[in-house]
């Protein structure tokens, strides 16, 4: 890395009310009684955990559950996901585990982010450490690459067209554009925190000072805020996307699920006493 950007960090925080931490703690457990599951993984899954939340930003957590025996042997399917009404700023969403390790079969890029969640506000540590360990095997570059490459293609083309753009637009570009790096420099899945990404792949000390500027302000600023064009961070992105090709046969299953199976019963089992 060059010399210049030695000790120079990029911004980075994980603001949770203490208030809000119990507010999250006491849905938990209201989930967990209302629908007769045990809740295994709960995080932060949006602004929050990724490191540029703005004041005003929403705590968006999301968890995976498991029920107890006797639903997995009906015959109908049943609903698989849980969520529940938005409550000012919180949003609070998750997925039963088989569901989530049929999209773990898939590589979900999703579902890994939230398995690495700095912000964690509660977990069965045997399970999850379990279920990190299939998420590195499961880990696809292709799916995990069409996947940011997509996402950004998305948001450039809605939200950076204009003379005037809301700064958190720019975040949702260079992150995924960052995670497409990782992932072409084989270095596996790429971390959920953007200060990690940027750290490691941002050696333009012009860059990373703007891109820094603009976590500095979107930190303090509100979701809605908007700004002129940043000209190095838009320069990039356009150099980025303009160079991205998706491998055809990025959908292309991968393995088989007899390991997935095996630890979808030991954990029902497990929490079914």
């Amino acid at each position: 890395m060059s010399e210049c950007l030695e000790g120079r960090k990029v911004l980075s925080a994980h603001p949770i009310d203490p208030a809000v931490r119990r507010r999250v703690m006491q849905a938990l457990e209201e989930i967990e009684a209302e629908h007769d599951v045990t809740v295994l993984y709960a995080c932060e899954s949006g602004s929050r955990g990724w490191g540029f939340a703005s004041p005003d930003s929403d705590y968006d957590v999301r968890f995976l559950y498991v029920h107890r025996l006797p639903w997995y042997l009906a015959v109908e399917a049943k609903r698989d996901v849980i969520e529940l009404p938005i409550s000012d700023e919180l949003d609070v969403g998750g997925w039963e585990l088989r569901k989530a390790l049929r999209l773990l079969r898939r590589a979900n890029p999703v579902l890994l982010e939230w398995l690495d969640s700095p912000v964690v506000y509660r977990e069965d540590k045997a399970l999850s450490a379990g279920i990190r360990d299939l998420a590195r095997q499961w880990f696809s570059p292709k799916r995990g690459r069409y996947h940011y490459l997509a996402m950004a293609r998305r948001n450039f083309r809605e939200h950076l067209q204009g003379d005037r753009v809301r700064l958190k637009k720019y975040l949702y570009v260079l992150r995924p554009l960052l995670a497409v790096q990782w992932i072409e420099r084989s270095l596996g899945q790429p971390p959920m925190r953007f200060a990690d990404l940027a750290e490691q792949l941002v050696t333009d000390a012009a860059l990373r000072e703007e891109i820094n500027a603009l976590l500095a302000i979107k930190m303090r600023a509100g979701e809605a805020e908007y700004s002129p064009r940043w000209p190095h961070i838009h320069a990039f992105i356009e150099s980025e996307l303009a160079r991205g090709v998706v491998d055809a046969d990025y959908k292309k299953p991968e393995g088989d699920a007899v390991e997935l199976d095996a630890f979808l019963m030991r954990t029902v089992l497990a929490v079914s006493g």
